[in-house]
Protein backbone atom coordinates (compact mmCIF):
# COMPACT_ATOMS: atom_id res chain seq x y z
CA UNK A 1 0.00 0.00 0.00
CA UNK A 2 1.13 3.50 -0.89
CA UNK A 3 1.27 5.62 2.10
CA UNK A 4 -1.26 8.21 -0.05
CA UNK A 5 -3.81 5.07 0.48
CA UNK A 6 -3.89 5.19 4.26
CA UNK A 7 -6.47 5.60 6.08
CA UNK A 8 -6.46 9.05 8.32
CA UNK A 9 -7.03 7.49 12.03
CA UNK A 10 -4.06 4.58 10.59
CA UNK A 11 -1.87 7.32 9.19
CA UNK A 12 -1.99 8.96 12.91
CA UNK A 13 -1.07 5.50 14.44
CA UNK A 14 1.80 5.26 12.14
CA UNK A 15 3.16 8.72 12.89
CA UNK A 16 2.49 8.26 16.21
CA UNK A 17 4.85 4.81 16.07
CA UNK A 18 7.32 6.25 14.52
CA UNK A 19 6.86 4.21 11.53
CA UNK A 20 6.31 6.56 8.98
CA UNK A 21 7.37 10.69 8.37
CA UNK A 22 4.92 12.90 7.76
CA UNK A 23 7.22 14.30 4.97
CA UNK A 24 7.06 10.82 3.36
CA UNK A 25 3.44 11.09 3.25
CA UNK A 26 3.03 14.12 2.19
CA UNK A 27 5.13 13.55 -0.56
CA UNK A 28 3.35 10.41 -1.77
CA UNK A 29 0.24 12.26 -1.82
CA UNK A 30 1.55 15.04 -4.34
CA UNK A 31 2.67 11.87 -5.77
CA UNK A 32 -0.88 11.25 -6.44
CA UNK A 33 -2.15 14.57 -7.97
CA UNK A 34 0.51 14.50 -10.21
CA UNK A 35 -0.39 11.41 -11.49
CA UNK A 36 -3.99 11.68 -11.34
CA UNK A 37 -5.12 15.00 -11.19
CA UNK A 38 -4.60 16.20 -14.53
CA UNK A 39 -7.40 13.70 -15.58
CA UNK A 40 -9.55 14.11 -12.38
CA UNK A 41 -9.19 17.96 -11.83
CA UNK A 42 -10.34 17.51 -8.05
CA UNK A 43 -8.08 20.34 -7.43
CA UNK A 44 -7.75 24.10 -8.04
CA UNK A 45 -4.56 25.31 -6.31
CA UNK A 46 -2.94 23.04 -4.55
CA UNK A 47 -0.39 24.18 -1.40
CA UNK A 48 3.14 22.28 -2.29
CA UNK A 49 5.58 24.08 -0.64
CA UNK A 50 3.49 25.11 1.98
CA UNK A 51 2.71 21.94 3.15
CA UNK A 52 6.06 20.24 2.98
CA UNK A 53 7.75 23.08 4.87
CA UNK A 54 4.67 22.46 7.56
CA UNK A 55 5.65 18.85 7.10
CA UNK A 56 9.35 18.94 7.87
CA UNK A 57 8.28 21.42 10.68
CA UNK A 58 6.40 18.80 12.76
CA UNK A 59 8.15 16.19 11.72
CA UNK A 60 11.30 17.95 13.81
CA UNK A 61 8.79 18.33 16.79
CA UNK A 62 7.97 14.88 16.69
CA UNK A 63 11.98 14.05 16.47
CA UNK A 64 12.36 16.38 19.80
CA UNK A 65 10.23 14.01 21.45
CA UNK A 66 7.45 16.94 21.73
CA UNK A 67 3.50 16.03 22.63
CA UNK A 68 2.09 14.67 19.21
CA UNK A 69 -0.93 16.98 17.85
CA UNK A 70 -4.32 14.82 17.12
CA UNK A 71 -3.94 14.90 13.24
CA UNK A 72 -0.31 14.87 13.75
CA UNK A 73 0.35 16.17 10.02
CA UNK A 74 -2.66 14.75 8.55
CA UNK A 75 -3.23 15.89 4.87
CA UNK A 76 -6.46 17.12 4.36
CA UNK A 77 -8.01 18.87 1.25
CA UNK A 78 -10.62 21.68 1.61
CA UNK A 79 -13.34 22.95 -0.40
CA UNK A 80 -12.83 26.17 -2.33
CA UNK A 81 -15.44 28.01 0.03
CA UNK A 82 -13.60 28.20 3.14
CA UNK A 83 -11.84 30.97 3.68
CA UNK A 84 -7.90 29.70 4.12
CA UNK A 85 -5.36 32.80 5.11
CA UNK A 86 -2.89 33.34 2.27
CA UNK A 87 -4.23 30.76 0.23
CA UNK A 88 -6.88 32.01 -2.79
CA UNK A 89 -10.15 31.43 -2.17
CA UNK A 90 -12.60 31.86 -5.36
CA UNK A 91 -16.10 29.84 -4.67
CA UNK A 92 -14.70 28.48 -8.35
CA UNK A 93 -16.27 32.13 -9.23
CA UNK A 94 -14.55 34.24 -11.56
CA UNK A 95 -16.31 37.01 -9.54
CA UNK A 96 -13.91 36.53 -6.34
CA UNK A 97 -10.90 35.41 -8.53
CA UNK A 98 -7.65 36.51 -6.96
CA UNK A 99 -9.53 37.15 -3.65
CA UNK A 100 -6.73 35.99 -1.12
CA UNK A 101 -8.38 35.92 2.48
CA UNK A 102 -6.43 37.88 5.49
CA UNK A 103 -7.44 35.54 7.92
CA UNK A 104 -8.91 31.24 8.52
CA UNK A 105 -12.18 30.17 8.90
CA UNK A 106 -12.57 28.78 12.08
CA UNK A 107 -12.42 25.15 11.04
CA UNK A 108 -9.34 26.25 9.29
CA UNK A 109 -7.90 27.65 12.57
CA UNK A 110 -8.98 24.15 14.23
CA UNK A 111 -7.57 21.69 11.97
CA UNK A 112 -4.55 24.06 12.25
CA UNK A 113 -3.63 24.07 15.83
CA UNK A 114 -4.61 20.24 15.76
CA UNK A 115 -1.44 19.85 13.54
CA UNK A 116 -3.45 18.96 9.93
CA UNK A 117 -1.67 20.02 6.85
CA UNK A 118 -3.86 21.99 3.99
CA UNK A 119 -2.92 19.61 0.50
CA UNK A 120 -4.91 22.98 -1.33
CA UNK A 121 -8.65 23.86 -2.51
CA UNK A 122 -10.75 21.42 -4.53
CA UNK A 123 -13.04 22.20 -7.09
CA UNK A 124 -16.74 22.70 -6.53
CA UNK A 125 -20.11 24.01 -8.07
CA UNK A 126 -19.61 28.01 -8.39
CA UNK A 127 -20.92 29.28 -4.38
CA UNK A 128 -21.76 25.90 -3.55
CA UNK A 129 -24.81 25.69 -6.83
CA UNK A 130 -25.49 22.43 -8.03
CA UNK A 131 -25.57 19.08 -7.68
CA UNK A 132 -22.26 17.91 -9.97
CA UNK A 133 -19.68 20.16 -10.05
CA UNK A 134 -20.49 21.23 -13.70
CA UNK A 135 -21.10 24.27 -12.67
CA UNK A 136 -17.97 25.62 -11.51
CA UNK A 137 -16.11 28.76 -13.77
CA UNK A 138 -12.97 26.75 -14.04
CA UNK A 139 -13.27 22.79 -15.11
CA UNK A 140 -15.01 19.89 -14.03
CA UNK A 141 -14.27 17.75 -12.01
CA UNK A 142 -14.72 14.09 -13.25
CA UNK A 143 -15.70 10.91 -10.76
CA UNK A 144 -12.50 8.50 -10.49
CA UNK A 145 -14.83 5.11 -10.94
CA UNK A 146 -15.66 6.46 -14.70
CA UNK A 147 -14.19 9.24 -15.49
CA UNK A 148 -17.83 9.93 -18.11
CA UNK A 149 -19.17 10.49 -15.07
CA UNK A 150 -19.97 13.38 -12.52
CA UNK A 151 -18.38 13.39 -8.87
CA UNK A 152 -21.76 14.77 -7.61
CA UNK A 153 -21.95 18.46 -5.76
CA UNK A 154 -21.16 21.04 -4.93
CA UNK A 155 -18.47 19.23 -2.76
CA UNK A 156 -17.27 17.02 -5.41
CA UNK A 157 -13.65 17.91 -5.20
CA UNK A 158 -13.58 17.38 -1.49
CA UNK A 159 -15.16 14.11 -2.42
CA UNK A 160 -12.89 12.83 -5.13
CA UNK A 161 -9.76 13.90 -3.93
CA UNK A 162 -10.17 11.94 -1.12
CA UNK A 163 -12.21 8.60 -3.05
CA UNK A 164 -8.63 9.11 -5.78
CA UNK A 165 -5.67 9.07 -2.37
CA UNK A 166 -5.14 12.65 -2.95
CA UNK A 167 -5.71 13.70 0.11
CA UNK A 168 -6.47 11.79 3.20
CA UNK A 169 -9.29 13.91 4.42
CA UNK A 170 -11.21 16.67 3.13
CA UNK A 171 -13.63 19.25 4.20
CA UNK A 172 -16.97 20.66 2.41
CA UNK A 173 -19.84 22.30 2.38
CA UNK A 174 -23.49 20.66 2.42
CA UNK A 175 -26.67 23.63 1.72
CA UNK A 176 -29.09 20.28 0.54
CA UNK A 177 -26.87 17.43 0.10
CA UNK A 178 -23.61 18.84 -1.43
CA UNK A 179 -21.54 16.64 1.15
CA UNK A 180 -23.72 13.45 1.12
CA UNK A 181 -24.40 13.33 -2.62
CA UNK A 182 -20.60 13.41 -3.37
CA UNK A 183 -19.54 10.61 -1.09
CA UNK A 184 -22.47 8.64 -2.64
CA UNK A 185 -21.44 8.95 -5.81
CA UNK A 186 -17.47 8.75 -5.11
CA UNK A 187 -18.29 5.88 -2.41
CA UNK A 188 -16.82 7.19 0.30
CA UNK A 189 -18.14 8.67 3.94
CA UNK A 190 -19.44 12.10 3.92
CA UNK A 191 -20.47 13.46 7.39
CA UNK A 192 -23.12 16.68 7.45
CA UNK A 193 -23.60 17.52 11.15
CA UNK A 194 -26.27 19.28 12.72
CA UNK A 195 -26.61 23.04 11.85
CA UNK A 196 -24.75 24.99 14.47
CA UNK A 197 -22.55 22.19 15.55
CA UNK A 198 -19.53 22.98 13.28
CA UNK A 199 -18.56 27.36 13.31
CA UNK A 200 -19.59 28.64 9.50
CA UNK A 201 -17.09 31.74 10.05
CA UNK A 202 -15.30 32.14 7.22
CA UNK A 203 -17.40 29.89 5.09
CA UNK A 204 -18.92 32.19 2.31
CA UNK A 205 -22.34 32.16 2.62
CA UNK A 206 -24.81 30.57 -0.01
CA UNK A 207 -27.99 29.97 1.86
CA UNK A 208 -26.97 30.70 5.73
CA UNK A 209 -30.31 28.53 7.08
CA UNK A 210 -29.14 25.91 5.08
CA UNK A 211 -25.15 25.79 4.96
CA UNK A 212 -23.15 23.38 7.27
CA UNK A 213 -19.43 22.56 7.51
CA UNK A 214 -18.90 18.54 7.24
CA UNK A 215 -16.22 16.19 6.77
CA UNK A 216 -15.42 13.65 3.22
CA UNK A 217 -13.63 11.13 4.67
CA UNK A 218 -12.39 6.92 4.12
CA UNK A 219 -14.16 5.91 7.24
CA UNK A 220 -16.36 6.29 9.61
CA UNK A 221 -13.38 6.71 11.99
CA UNK A 222 -11.91 9.25 10.19
CA UNK A 223 -15.10 10.81 10.23
CA UNK A 224 -15.41 10.94 13.70
CA UNK A 225 -11.81 12.12 14.62
CA UNK A 226 -12.24 15.45 11.92
CA UNK A 227 -15.51 16.07 13.91
CA UNK A 228 -13.74 15.98 17.33
CA UNK A 229 -11.54 18.56 16.10
CA UNK A 230 -13.83 20.95 14.18
CA UNK A 231 -17.23 20.77 16.38
CA UNK A 232 -17.86 23.33 19.01
CA UNK A 233 -19.33 26.66 20.16
CA UNK A 234 -17.54 29.45 18.02
CA UNK A 235 -18.25 33.04 19.54
CA UNK A 236 -17.41 34.75 15.86
CA UNK A 237 -20.54 32.82 14.61
CA UNK A 238 -24.51 33.88 15.83
CA UNK A 239 -25.38 30.39 14.76
CA UNK A 240 -23.41 28.27 16.87
CA UNK A 241 -24.37 26.20 19.18
CA UNK A 242 -23.34 26.12 22.62
CA UNK A 243 -23.53 22.76 23.68
CA UNK A 244 -21.31 20.11 25.05
CA UNK A 245 -19.41 18.16 22.17
CA UNK A 246 -18.55 14.33 23.19
CA UNK A 247 -15.84 12.61 21.68
CA UNK A 248 -17.12 10.91 18.77
CA UNK A 249 -14.50 8.27 18.43
CA UNK A 250 -15.95 6.75 21.33
CA UNK A 251 -19.27 6.52 19.04
CA UNK A 252 -17.71 4.26 17.17
CA UNK A 253 -18.12 1.06 18.73
CA UNK A 254 -19.85 -2.57 18.67
CA UNK A 255 -23.75 -2.81 19.04
CA UNK A 256 -26.82 -1.32 17.75
CA UNK A 257 -29.48 -3.65 19.35
CA UNK A 258 -30.57 -0.99 21.65
CA UNK A 259 -31.27 1.59 18.52
CA UNK A 260 -34.70 1.89 16.46
CA UNK A 261 -35.08 2.36 12.67
CA UNK A 262 -37.73 4.34 10.79
CA UNK A 263 -38.01 3.75 7.16
CA UNK A 264 -40.21 6.59 5.00
CA UNK A 265 -41.85 5.12 2.27
CA UNK A 266 -41.99 7.97 0.40
CA UNK A 267 -38.46 7.69 -0.05
CA UNK A 268 -39.12 4.62 -1.62
CA UNK A 269 -41.43 5.57 -3.96
CA UNK A 270 -41.31 5.94 -8.24
CA UNK A 271 -38.01 7.85 -9.39
CA UNK A 272 -35.59 5.37 -7.26
CA UNK A 273 -33.44 3.49 -9.51
CA UNK A 274 -33.98 -0.22 -9.31
CA UNK A 275 -30.19 -1.10 -8.44
CA UNK A 276 -30.03 1.51 -5.51
CA UNK A 277 -33.11 0.78 -4.28
CA UNK A 278 -31.72 -3.20 -3.71
CA UNK A 279 -28.46 -2.05 -2.35
CA UNK A 280 -30.46 0.06 0.05
CA UNK A 281 -32.54 -2.58 0.64
CA UNK A 282 -29.79 -4.83 1.59
CA UNK A 283 -28.19 -2.80 4.02
CA UNK A 284 -31.37 -2.17 6.16
CA UNK A 285 -31.71 -5.73 6.43
CA UNK A 286 -27.76 -6.00 7.31
CA UNK A 287 -28.94 -3.09 10.22
CA UNK A 288 -32.08 -5.74 11.14
CA UNK A 289 -29.63 -8.45 11.36
CA UNK A 290 -27.26 -6.54 13.71
CA UNK A 291 -30.23 -6.49 16.02
CA UNK A 292 -31.91 -2.96 15.10
CA UNK A 293 -35.63 -2.78 15.49
CA UNK A 294 -36.55 -1.52 11.82
CA UNK A 295 -40.23 -0.48 11.06
CA UNK A 296 -41.43 1.89 8.05
CA UNK A 297 -43.32 5.08 8.54
CA UNK A 298 -44.81 8.19 6.96
CA UNK A 299 -43.21 11.52 6.28
CA UNK A 300 -46.16 13.49 5.09
CA UNK A 301 -45.27 16.73 3.88
CA UNK A 302 -42.05 15.54 2.80
CA UNK A 303 -42.84 15.66 -0.67
CA UNK A 304 -43.41 19.42 -0.94
CA UNK A 305 -39.59 20.07 0.42
CA UNK A 306 -37.78 20.42 -2.83
CA UNK A 307 -40.06 23.35 -3.92
CA UNK A 308 -39.53 24.87 -0.64
CA UNK A 309 -35.63 24.23 0.06
CA UNK A 310 -35.37 25.97 -3.40
CA UNK A 311 -37.26 29.23 -2.71
CA UNK A 312 -35.33 29.31 0.67
CA UNK A 313 -32.16 28.94 -0.40
CA UNK A 314 -32.44 31.29 -3.55
CA UNK A 315 -33.97 33.66 -1.65
CA UNK A 316 -31.54 33.65 0.87
CA UNK A 317 -27.92 33.30 -2.41
CA UNK A 318 -30.37 36.63 -3.66
CA UNK A 319 -29.09 38.39 -0.32
CA UNK A 320 -25.76 37.25 0.39
CA UNK A 321 -24.14 37.69 -3.11
CA UNK A 322 -25.84 41.08 -4.07
CA UNK A 323 -21.79 42.05 -1.92
CA UNK A 324 -20.70 41.10 -5.05
CA UNK A 325 -20.77 43.86 -7.16
CA UNK A 326 -16.80 45.00 -8.19
CA UNK A 327 -16.79 48.02 -5.58
CA UNK A 328 -14.82 46.21 -2.24
CA UNK A 329 -13.14 43.26 -3.64
CA UNK A 330 -13.26 40.43 -6.39
CA UNK A 331 -14.19 40.88 -10.13
CA UNK A 332 -14.55 44.54 -11.91
CA UNK A 333 -14.92 45.23 -15.21
CA UNK A 334 -13.64 48.10 -16.94
CA UNK A 335 -15.20 51.12 -19.52
CA UNK A 336 -18.42 51.04 -17.02
CA UNK A 337 -20.75 54.38 -17.34
CA UNK A 338 -22.01 54.72 -13.82
CA UNK A 339 -22.46 52.79 -11.34
CA UNK A 340 -25.55 50.61 -12.21
CA UNK A 341 -23.52 49.93 -15.57
CA UNK A 342 -20.90 48.51 -13.67
CA UNK A 343 -22.69 46.84 -11.48
CA UNK A 344 -24.20 45.02 -14.09
CA UNK A 345 -21.54 44.17 -16.58
CA UNK A 346 -19.45 43.06 -13.48
CA UNK A 347 -22.53 40.39 -12.26
CA UNK A 348 -23.11 39.56 -15.90
CA UNK A 349 -19.19 39.15 -16.47
CA UNK A 350 -18.71 36.95 -13.02
CA UNK A 351 -21.49 34.85 -12.23
CA UNK A 352 -22.21 31.46 -14.41
CA UNK A 353 -25.23 30.88 -15.76
CA UNK A 354 -26.70 28.56 -12.95
CA UNK A 355 -25.87 31.32 -10.01
CA UNK A 356 -27.72 34.09 -12.26
CA UNK A 357 -30.65 31.70 -12.33
CA UNK A 358 -30.50 31.13 -8.16
CA UNK A 359 -30.51 35.00 -7.66
CA UNK A 360 -33.13 36.00 -10.32
CA UNK A 361 -35.50 33.64 -9.02
CA UNK A 362 -34.50 34.37 -4.92
CA UNK A 363 -35.00 38.20 -5.87
CA UNK A 364 -38.13 37.38 -7.74
CA UNK A 365 -39.49 35.53 -4.40
CA UNK A 366 -38.18 38.29 -2.45
CA UNK A 367 -40.13 40.80 -4.40
CA UNK A 368 -42.73 43.40 -3.07
CA UNK A 369 -46.31 41.21 -3.48
CA UNK A 370 -44.49 37.92 -4.04
CA UNK A 371 -43.03 37.50 -0.63
CA UNK A 372 -45.89 35.85 1.10
CA UNK A 373 -46.94 34.10 -1.76
CA UNK A 374 -43.74 31.80 -2.06
CA UNK A 375 -40.49 32.66 0.43
CA UNK A 376 -42.86 33.01 3.58
CA UNK A 377 -45.42 29.94 2.41
CA UNK A 378 -42.13 28.25 1.85
CA UNK A 379 -40.60 28.74 5.75
CA UNK A 380 -44.18 27.49 6.69
CA UNK A 381 -43.51 24.30 4.80
CA UNK A 382 -40.02 23.86 6.35
CA UNK A 383 -41.87 24.45 9.47
CA UNK A 384 -43.93 20.87 8.73
CA UNK A 385 -41.17 19.31 7.05
CA UNK A 386 -39.16 19.66 10.64
CA UNK A 387 -42.25 18.48 12.30
CA UNK A 388 -42.58 15.47 10.75
CA UNK A 389 -39.26 14.65 11.38
CA UNK A 390 -39.78 15.42 15.15
CA UNK A 391 -42.73 13.26 15.28
CA UNK A 392 -40.59 10.30 13.84
CA UNK A 393 -37.85 10.61 16.24
CA UNK A 394 -40.63 10.53 19.01
CA UNK A 395 -40.34 7.19 18.71
CA UNK A 396 -37.53 6.00 16.67
CA UNK A 397 -33.38 7.19 16.75
CA UNK A 398 -32.30 6.93 13.40
CA UNK A 399 -33.96 7.14 9.77
CA UNK A 400 -32.83 5.17 6.97
CA UNK A 401 -32.92 6.16 3.10
CA UNK A 402 -31.05 6.61 0.05
CA UNK A 403 -28.87 9.10 -0.53
CA UNK A 404 -29.62 9.89 -3.63
CA UNK A 405 -32.23 8.49 -6.29
CA UNK A 406 -29.81 7.17 -9.06
CA UNK A 407 -25.47 6.16 -9.00
CA UNK A 408 -23.48 9.11 -10.54
CA UNK A 409 -24.90 10.26 -14.11
CA UNK A 410 -23.01 11.45 -17.59
CA UNK A 411 -21.21 14.36 -17.57
CA UNK A 412 -23.96 16.84 -19.31
CA UNK A 413 -26.55 14.47 -18.98
CA UNK A 414 -28.20 17.13 -16.84
CA UNK A 415 -27.29 20.31 -17.61
CA UNK A 416 -29.59 21.44 -19.90
CA UNK A 417 -32.53 20.41 -17.43
CA UNK A 418 -32.03 21.93 -14.01
CA UNK A 419 -35.47 20.77 -13.19
CA UNK A 420 -34.23 17.20 -13.21
CA UNK A 421 -30.69 18.25 -11.81
CA UNK A 422 -32.36 19.48 -8.63
CA UNK A 423 -34.32 16.46 -8.04
CA UNK A 424 -30.88 14.30 -7.28
CA UNK A 425 -31.26 16.01 -3.82
CA UNK A 426 -34.71 15.18 -2.72
CA UNK A 427 -33.53 12.75 0.16
CA UNK A 428 -30.78 14.84 1.12
CA UNK A 429 -32.03 18.34 1.32
CA UNK A 430 -34.74 17.84 3.93
CA UNK A 431 -32.28 16.95 6.62
CA UNK A 432 -30.81 20.84 5.90
CA UNK A 433 -34.38 22.27 6.06
CA UNK A 434 -34.96 20.68 9.51
CA UNK A 435 -31.30 21.10 10.27
CA UNK A 436 -30.31 17.40 11.34
CA UNK A 437 -27.05 15.60 11.03
CA UNK A 438 -26.93 13.00 8.25
CA UNK A 439 -24.03 10.60 7.00
CA UNK A 440 -24.05 9.09 3.51
CA UNK A 441 -22.18 5.73 3.64
CA UNK A 442 -20.82 3.25 0.79
CA UNK A 443 -23.46 -0.04 0.59
CA UNK A 444 -22.81 -1.25 -2.69
CA UNK A 445 -22.52 -0.87 -6.43
CA UNK A 446 -24.45 -1.13 -9.67
CA UNK A 447 -23.53 -4.33 -11.51
CA UNK A 448 -22.77 -3.13 -14.86
CA UNK A 449 -20.80 -0.27 -14.01
CA UNK A 450 -20.15 -0.65 -10.94
CA UNK A 451 -20.74 3.00 -9.67
CA UNK A 452 -20.93 3.47 -5.97
CA UNK A 453 -24.31 3.52 -4.06
CA UNK A 454 -24.88 5.72 -0.81
CA UNK A 455 -27.29 4.67 2.39
CA UNK A 456 -27.92 7.82 3.70
CA UNK A 457 -28.24 7.78 8.15
CA UNK A 458 -30.73 10.65 9.43
CA UNK A 459 -30.02 11.46 13.32
CA UNK A 460 -32.20 13.67 16.08
CA UNK A 461 -30.00 17.20 16.04
CA UNK A 462 -26.90 16.97 17.87
CA UNK A 463 -27.02 12.92 18.29
CA UNK A 464 -24.06 12.83 15.72
CA UNK A 465 -22.63 10.02 17.95
CA UNK A 466 -25.71 7.47 17.00
CA UNK A 467 -25.30 8.37 13.32
CA UNK A 468 -21.65 7.01 13.67
CA UNK A 469 -22.26 4.32 15.90
CA UNK A 470 -24.51 2.61 13.01
CA UNK A 471 -22.10 3.48 10.35
CA UNK A 472 -19.52 1.98 12.28
CA UNK A 473 -21.12 -1.04 12.72
CA UNK A 474 -22.88 -1.39 9.41
CA UNK A 475 -18.94 -0.33 7.59
CA UNK A 476 -17.54 -3.45 9.80
CA UNK A 477 -20.20 -5.56 8.66
CA UNK A 478 -20.17 -4.94 5.00
CA UNK A 479 -16.36 -4.15 4.79
CA UNK A 480 -15.14 -6.50 2.25
CA UNK A 481 -18.58 -6.24 0.13
CA UNK A 482 -18.05 -2.09 -0.01
CA UNK A 483 -14.70 -1.53 0.40
CA UNK A 484 -13.50 -1.41 -3.54
CA UNK A 485 -11.27 1.36 -4.74
CA UNK A 486 -11.46 2.96 -8.09
CA UNK A 487 -8.88 1.78 -10.72
CA UNK A 488 -7.41 5.33 -12.42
Amino acid sequence: MQLNELKGIDYIEMVRQRKVTVEQVIIDIFNQIDRVDEKLKAYLRINRNGALEEAKTIDQKIKNNRKIPPLAGLPVAIKDIICTKGIETNCASKILQGFVPPYDATVIRKIKKAGAIIIGKTNMDEFGMGSSNENSAFQVTLNPWDMTRVPGGSSGGSAVSVAADEALMALGTDTGGSIRLPASFCGIVGMKPTYGRVSRYGVVAYASSLDQVGTLTKSVKDAALMMNVICGHDDMDSTSADIPVPDFLDSCREGIKDLKFAIPREYFKQGLNSEVKDSVMKAINTVSELGGKVEEVSLPNIEYALPAYYLIGMAEASSNLAKYDGVQYGLRTGDSNNLEDMYRKTRSTGFGPEVIRRIMLGTYALSSGYYDAYYLKAQKVRTLIKKDFDDVFKKFDIILSPTSPVPAFKVGEKMDDPLTMYLTDVYTMPVNMAGLPGLSINCGFTAKDTLPIGLQIIGRAFEEEKILRVAYNFESHSGKTCSRKPSI
